[in-house]
């Protein structure tokens, strides 16, 4: 396998942006855009450099992004089908065992073309290829795609010491939207919905995975997000416990406008009433009856002693 590179791990990115410039989005070289959705989203910070694993799904089925931005803020990216990063993830562990077993660099001892370890993966018209090398910066696992009819390859470079963080990020995310056949879907979901709440954006997106369909509400403000993903099986309990807390809500509000009732209704008698407990106005009405009952009952209690 020839070398694909010259070794600095972020060479391409420049090409890389040029190609998608130019409309090349590679996993699916159709239209991207509103048909396209995310379905989750990771990040990685591994010494300098971070990297986001994107789950998105469009018309073709579902893909994973991977984007790498280095400390000089350029970008690269690949696009793995969910069965390339399931073998991709397979790699990942056995060229960790493999750089375990390395001693320290040697500068002296160092392969002419950087190459420690080199394995390929192929996808219908894509080809992967994954070199562990080792340069004057260190170890590192370069990530090459390239397309056979032509167009631009793009790469990415993950730190050899990260590389079991990357496939544990990897693995949750294929155990949680499956590494089987990603073009398969039950039916056709509800399109998503948009809140709008003072200065908060609040999406809700309908997804579907191996273990079923779910909900997937996404909190939005200006350098935040967040989400959290609801399973159909529980959407009714989640709804009637909102329900629930809308009415209980609600009776706070009607309870505290009872005491401004009764106040109107005791004012309006010409009594005294202003000072009475909210809720005794039938007391309140019948004021003199209880003086009296209790004069009784104290002289009552005199001639029984």
């Amino acid at each position: 396998m020839s070398d694909l590179g010259s070794g600095d791990e972020g060479s391409s990115s420049q090409k890389y942006r040029q190609g998608m410039d130019q409309g090349s989005t590679e996993y699916d070289p159709g239209q991207q855009g509103p048909a396209e959705q995310e379905l989750a989203t990771k990040m990685l910070q591994i010494q300098s450099k971070r990297f986001y694993l994107d789950v998105k799904q469009n018309r073709r089925g579902r893909f994973i992004k991977v984007a790498e931005i280095g400390a000089d803020g350029r970008r690269s990216q690949i696009f793995l089908a969910l069965s390339t990063a399931a073998e991709f993830r397979d790699h990942l562990s056995s060229f960790s065992d493999y750089y375990c077993s390395l001693g320290p660099p040697n500068p002296d001892n160092v392969p002419e073309d950087g190459k420690l370890r080199s394995e390929m993966m192929i996808k219908d018209n894509r080809r992967y290829y994954l070199d562990l090398k080792e340069n004057a910066r260190g170890r590192f696992l370069r990530v090459s795609q390239t397309i056979t009819r032509g167009g631009p390859r793009s790469q990415v470079a993950i730190p050899a010491q990260g590389m079991i963080e990357f496939r544990d990020a990897l693995t949750d995310l294929l155990d949680e939207f499956g590494a089987g056949d990603e073009q398969s879907f039950k039916q056709d979901l509800p399109e998503g919905r948009h809140l709008h709440v003072d200065n908060k954006n609040f999406y809700f997106d309908i997804g579907q995975n191996n273990r079923g369909v779910y909900m997937r509400i996404s909190e939005v403000k200006t350098n935040f997000r967040n989400a959290i993903t609801v399973p159909e099986k529980s959407w009714t309990r989640f709804r009637d416990i909102l329900a629930d807390y809308c009415e209980k809500m609600k009776q706070p509000q009607q309870q505290t406008s009872l005491p401004g009732i009764g106040q109107q209704h005791l004012g309006s008698g010409g009594g005294s009433g202003g000072g009475v407990i909210p809720g005794t106005t039938t007391v309140s009405d019948q004021s003199h009856t209880p003086i009296g009952n209790n004069i009784h009952q104290q002289d009552s209690g005199s001639s029984l002693k």
